[in-house]
């Protein structure tokens, strides 16, 4: 069995983890850890958990102490607050899995521009892994540290590496437009995602200056071989959980949308979370579920190709990748503990 902790766990992607995590096989929560909630039962933050798990919340003082007790730690907590904990957990030869964004961007520069902190563990950067499975998962294998991806970034990488891949698209004419329901904008009180306010509205937000921008960037600059410099603009809409980006690049040269469709599938032939579907999805074919759906479109008037992918934010872009990258790391079926499919209605 796999020792777990988790720090952040009653945030929506801490909630998120403890719920997949108990119906894991392979692994044992040996703590859950709050700012907020220390000391109270998990279930009296989440009622559902009632008599399921009943564990005290524990503070992160306590957390150090029970740190040499666990194999793995999930550290869910907003950006800059991951340093400290992380350094003391791979000093005892702990793995870490960050949800957050301290490990994600490999430049020290580019993180203090877009998140105004100066990164404290530089030296980790050359040796924490980006943990997309379906493109890294060779590197996820031999980690120690997984700079699990943002849920945007998630969905637009995935949707855009197999036109860069093969230089399908012309890389400076890539836009994304993407949609995320409320819950990725955290529990924390918000008015800006109070109910009267975002209910029956839809806004873009971050516009120009997005910190998952330079995520995307860095992350699609690598698959493409050169930098790429692209237009990023989300949105929120009054649904609680699912994201659905819109990409466009321009072609250069043409192709059909069936020989498309055959460079897809074979890209993530491996990819038993990904399905490239015949239609345009939509959020509710996977809420709830560790799944991408992508669907492609050739625009022949304006020689332009859009990729649509969806996929539940807390889930494929929070805890269930983190999930995933644990059983690379620690060489169990990738799968296990996220074989479902979405409820309908």
């Amino acid at each position: 069995m796999i020792k777990v902790g988790i720090i952040g766990s009653t945030g929506y992607a801490g909630q998120q983890l403890v719920w997949l995590l108990h119906r894991h096989r392979e692994t044992k929560i040996v703590f859950l850890s709050s700012y907020n909630y220390a000391g109270l039962p998990f279930s009296n933050v989440y009622p559902e958990y009632y008599q399921f798990i009943q564990d005290l919340c524990i503070d992160i003082h306590t957390v150090e102490k029970k740190l040499s007790s666990i194999d793995l730690l999930f550290i869910a907590l907003p950006h800059g607050k991951s340093f400290a904990i992380t350094k003391k957990a791979l000093d005892l030869g702990v793995k870490v899995i960050d949800l957050g964004a301290d490990f994600r961007l490999k430049n020290t520069t580019t993180y203090k521009k877009w998140y105004g902190l100066n990164h404290e563990l530089p030296e980790f950067l050359s040796t924490s892994v980006y943990g997309l499975p379906e493109i890294n998962k060779k590197d996820i294998k031999k980690a120690n540290l997984i700079a699990n991806p943002g849920c945007y970034p998630t969905a637009s990488i995935l949707a855009l590496a197999p036109l860069l891949k093969h230089k399908i698209i012309d890389p400076n004419s890539i836009i994304i437009d993407a949609k995320s329901g409320v819950s990725g904008a955290g529990r924390k009180a918000n008015v800006a995602t109070l109910f009267a306010e975002c209910n029956e509205s839809i806004k873009a937000y971050g516009v120009g200056c997005h910190r998952h921008t330079p995520e995307i960037e860095q992350e699609v600059s690598n698959i493409y071989g050169q930098d790429i410099l692209l237009s990023f603009t989300p949105h929120l809409i009054p649904m609680n959980r699912g994201i659905l980006a819109t990409c466009y690049g321009s072609l250069v040269e043409k192709i059909s949308q069936e020989d498309l469709y055959k460079i897809y599938e074979d890209f993530y032939k491996d990819g038993y979370f990904i399905r490239i579907r015949k239609e345009i999805p939509q959020t509710k074919w996977v809420k709830g579920t560790n799944l991408c759906d992508i669907g492609i479109c050739i625009d022949e008037r304006t020689d332009r190709v859009i990729i649509v992918s969806a996929i539940d934010n807390l889930i494929k872009g929070a805890a269930g990748q983190a999930i995933q990258n644990m059983n690379i790391m620690f060489d169990i079926e990738e799968t296990e503990g996220l074989k479902f499919i979405s409820m309908t209605p």
